[in-house]
Parts: structure tokens; sequence; C-alpha cells
């Protein structure tokens, strides 16, 4: 699949800004499944400045600087993506979750360590016995990793409501757990928190989803935004990525922008700014296929 996306935000301040340096996570990652054929970011006010690199977690990432006065701020991401399978092949059969779990801290390969550090606390995301015991029910004693990773996917679907209304971006896991209700990012948080709970390496990965679903098929919650889901580290197949939002296993409909240990890692747009005061965010996002 060839997908053609189109990202804006749109920031319109309640007073000037007279200066501002922001941070873009808004280009595709290249992996072994997706290829960012074409990329381009358009800023009005023209930044003064403007520069890529790929940060800690091998995430593209794009720097600029305005030093205009400005009431607004518009920025547009438009990338063209091919897609071929998953992003990993999900075993017949993988380990029992308690043995991943105990392999984790021996496992001292370059892939073995780069996963270890996924299973530790984060800015935004605390391993809680609470996160813990909501796992419970999924992680009887020597049920297999994917299995239980997959019927948790499958109770939070249930579970919980999307309620666009019901959190913000600083909404704590604990909070979502409580009440019950949020959107992908707090169902991607939860459900990295109830597998780090347990001693699992778990990470979290923002992208797109297809805007217009194939016929016939419904279309996804979090299609007309950015989206987030999880990965979780099987020894022996790598990182398996799962959807609590929707219940699924990303493929062909799922694009990967990066990933981190939280939001806070990967967020698609933050920065610092003299002025401004208040500001209305719009966000709004395409993915449509072009094949």
């Amino acid at each position: 699949m060839t997908y053609r996306i189109v990202h804006k935000t749109t920031y319109k301040y309640k007073h000037p800004v007279s200066y501002g340096n922001h941070v873009a996570y808004l280009t595709p990652r290249s992996l072994l499944h997706q290829a960012c054929t074409s990329h381009e970011l358009l800023v009005t006010p023209v930044p003064t400045a403007m520069s890529e690199r790929v940060d800690y977690f091998g995430n593209p990432v794009t720097f600029f600087t305005i030093q205009e006065p400005h009431e607004e701020l518009n920025i547009e991401a438009h990338s063209q993506v091919i897609l071929d399978g998953l992003s990993t092949a999900w075993p017949e059969h993988s380990p029992a979750w308690e043995e991943v779990v105990r392999s984790l801290p021996l496992d001292l390969s370059e892939t073995g360590l780069d996963a270890y550090q996924f299973v530790f606390e984060s800015p935004r995301i605390k391993p809680l016995p609470e996160f813990a015991a909501y796992a419970a029910e999924s992680f009887p004693a020597g049920r297999l990793l994917t299995e239980a990773v997959l019927n948790l996917t499958e109770r939070i679907y249930k579970d919980f409501r999307f309620d666009s209304k019901a959190t913000n971006v600083r909404t704590s896991p604990q909070e979502v757990l409580r009440q019950k209700s949020g959107v992908c990012q707090d169902f991607a948080h939860l459900q990295v928190a109830c597998l780090r709970s347990l001693g699992l390496a778990a990470r979290y990965v923002s992208g797109y989803l297809r805007t217009y679903p194939p016929p016939g098929r419904p279309r996804l919650v979090g299609a007309d935004a950015s989206h987030a889901w999880v990965s979780v580290y099987c020894p022996g197949s790598g990182w398996l990525d799962v959807d609590p939002t929707n219940n699924l296993i990303p493929s062909q409909g799922h694009v990967t922008l990066a990933w981190g240990r939280d939001y806070g890692d990967v967020s698609p747009v933050r920065g610092v700014i003299l002025g401004g005061r208040d500001h209305k965010l719009d966000v709004g996002v395409e993915m449509e296929p072009l094949d």
C-alpha cells in the first residue's frame, strides 16, 4: 500500500509570540516494512533556521526557529509512505510471559539491552500495583506472552470508552484507569503501564491511521488525528505491535512516526515560545491510499 499523508497543525495565540523554538516528530520512520519515499515540512511564518537529526531512539526529528512576531503558527507535513506487511511477524508459539520477564535482565545482547530500558518508569508512566492488578486477569501463570498481550488489548478496548473530552495531554494513566475513558494516547499509556508493572518491556508508538477504510470495513477510531499504540518485546521475535483503541494488530492501515518511552518523547510538535499566553490548537490528519 502507498499512502499520501497530510498532517496539519495550527496554533492560534491570544497574544503575539515574538520568538519560538520548536521540535517536530512528523517524519515517518523508514523500517523493514515501511518506506518513507518523500517528506516535506511547510511552516508559516517561515523559520529563520531549520535542521534535522535522529534522536536517541532512532526517530527523525526537525528543529525550527521563528524570530518574527506572529499570532498564528501553521505546520503542514506532507509525506508519502509505502507499507509492506506487518512490522514484525507474530510467532506461532511465544515463551510464557514469566519466562520473558526472567530473561530480560539476563540478555546482554544489543537487542536485549535496548529492550530492557523499556521495562522501567518513564516521566509519564510509573509501574504500580494497580496496573499489575488490572493486567493479572490476562496474565495467569504459564500463559504465552502473545496470548496474554492480545487478551489485555481486547479488555482495554472493551472496558474503556473513547471520549476526546475526558482527558488532556497531562492526564496520568492512574486517572485513566479510574475513570475508564480517554483517547488513544491514554489507552497506549495504560497498556504500557500494565506491561511494565509486570516486568515486561513495552514502548509507546505514535503514528497515523488510514483515514478512509476499505469498502465494507468500519472507520477506525483515531483516524482523523495522530494516533498511538503499543509495542511489547518478545525474545526471539522482536517488537510486537498492538492497538488497544481498536483492538487489532497494526498492519497495512498504520504508519509509524516515532517511538519512545511515552508520549513526552515523541509528541508531534512541542516547543518554547516568548509571549502568546493562551492558545487554541487545531490538528487534522488525512492518510489516503494512492494505489
